[in-house]
């Protein structure tokens, strides 16, 4: 069901090479459609894009006005849940604010900051939220209230005064703990709208739907080539890859929990990917053997079999050093640390977008409650690019102030840079402050 690789064999690195490439879809078509569909709604506004919902989400909507979904309603569903999932929701919440409110304090509580030098200048930086933010969740095959709290609360705690939140409802069916999710996190404008046409709506704006200054949060293909195309006009978070999981164990990992935690991941789709390393070949074995035995129990076994055959993957390595170096290497979203005292080993990871300490910390908290946002960095990203959080809510701008003695020197100094540069009006706008004592 999963490969099994050893990474002394000689045709290792060929072999992890293949398995970590994921395979290349075929996205001019599909880049062709999402530009005409920009352009559609960029051009012809609510008018195309209720044709658009209707035509690809099987609606049948009059006006663009009848795809947005109001507070109260967002209020009624939440106070109409189980009690136990309300609480459960409003814990996640909860928990996601806890964490990203000690995120903003650790980076200064996002506030301005100066400091003045020795000439007397006065430098810094202004910190502000931005004006607003669009969120998209992904609908039709399942519905993710999860992905509004952990795009909505850190994007709340920067600072952002509004949020927009799209939603694709196909034949209209409308989850009601995503609308309570929304309600909690105290969503600003709510639509069921999806696809190319929702980026498309909330990046260039139409008389319904408000623009956006950027958008963020996971979707298919058409979702994520359009956020890249839009790009520019809007700031966007990521160009998100199929989830991963890599699980570093030893001997004190059960095989069940840990055949579980790669379940968990590959259930999310065919192009999921989880890899187990271990320096313990009877661990890998006894995973090995749970695998088709506990797959037997779960409703979504087709697509964990399809995603565990395709892209997973379990390695023998030499000992926890030569994991650890193998994990930098891959750079996971998730790497998991199911091993004795994992809190000694951290150090040594560089590259991930999520760090599990313990056999008691399954990956699946970070999805839910554990606090961090979910939407991580995939396909190797984690080596330049990191989790949503509120700095990516949050704009910088310097703050330069020079004193008298301050312009003279920093402006005799501009000019002559100037000259090298050959940008003479630079050079006369910096001699007229050094020269006009």
């Amino acid at each position: 069901m999963m490969q099994r690789l050893d990474r002394s064999k000689a045709d290792f690195d060929e072999k992890l090479t293949a398995l970590l490439r994921v395979p290349a879809e075929d996205t001019a078509e599909v880049r062709a459609i999402v530009a005409e569909i920009l352009g559609d709604v960029r051009s012809g506004g609510d008018v195309r894009l209720v044709e658009l919902t209707n035509q690809l989400d099987r609606r049948d909507v009059a006006s663009a006005a009848e795809l947005k979904i109001e507070k109260d309603r967002l209020k009624t569903a939440f106070d109409n849940l189980d009690p136990l999932l309300a609480e459960a929701l409003s814990a996640s919440v909860d928990r996601v604010r806890t964490y990203h409110e000690a995120q903003l304090a650790a980076l200064g509580g996002g506030e301005d900051w100066q400091f003045t030098d020795s000439l007397g200048n006065t430098l810094g930086q202004k910190v502000s939220g931005m004006q607003r933010v669009g969120l998209y969740a992904p609908g039709g095959k399942a519905a993710y209230p999860s992905t509004v709290i952990m795009t909505a609360i850190p994007a709340k705690v920067a600072g952002v005064e509004e949020l927009v939140l799209c939603v694709p409802t196909p034949g209209g069916e409308v989850n009601e703990t995503l609308l309570a999710a929304a309600y909690l996190c105290g969503v600003d404008h709510f639509f069921t709208i999806g696809g190319a046409q929702a980026i498309a709506a909330m990046a260039f704006g139409t008389d319904v739907v408000p623009r956006v200054d950027k958008i963020v949060g996971p979707g298919n293909l058409f979702v994520a080539v359009a956020k890249e195309m839009v790009f520019g006009t809007v700031g966007i978070d990521m160009i998100a890859g199929p989830s991963e999981v890599l699980i570093i164990a030893d001997k004190t990992a059960s095989p069940d929990w840990i055949v579980k935690d790669l379940f968990a991941q590959a259930e999310h789709d065919e192009m999921a990917q989880s890899i187990l390393i271990s320096a313990d070949p009877d661990l890998l074995t006894a995973v090995a053997e749970r695998l088709p035995v506990l797959l037997a129990k779960q409703p979504r076994s087709d697509i964990i079999a399809a995603s565990l055959k395709a892209r997973g993957a379990m390695i023998q390595v030499a000992d926890l050093s030569e994991a650890l170096a193998l994990a930098n290497r891959i750079a996971p979203e998730h790497l998991q640390l199911a091993i004795e005292n994992p809190a000694d080993s951290l150090e040594e990871v560089r590259f991930a977008g999520a760090v599990f300490l313990g056999v008691d910390t399954a990956e699946v908290v970070g999805d839910y409650t554990a606090g961090p946002s979910h939407v991580l960095p995939t396909s190797g990203t984690a080596r330049f690019s990191s989790p949503l959080g509120v700095y990516d809510f949050q704009i910088r701008a310097s703050v330069i102030d020079c004193s008298r003695e301050g312009s003279i020197v920093l402006n005799r100094a501009a000019a002559l840079l100037a000259d090298v540069e050959g940008l003479t009006a630079h050079g006369d706008s910096a001699r007229a402050r050094v020269s006009n004592q």
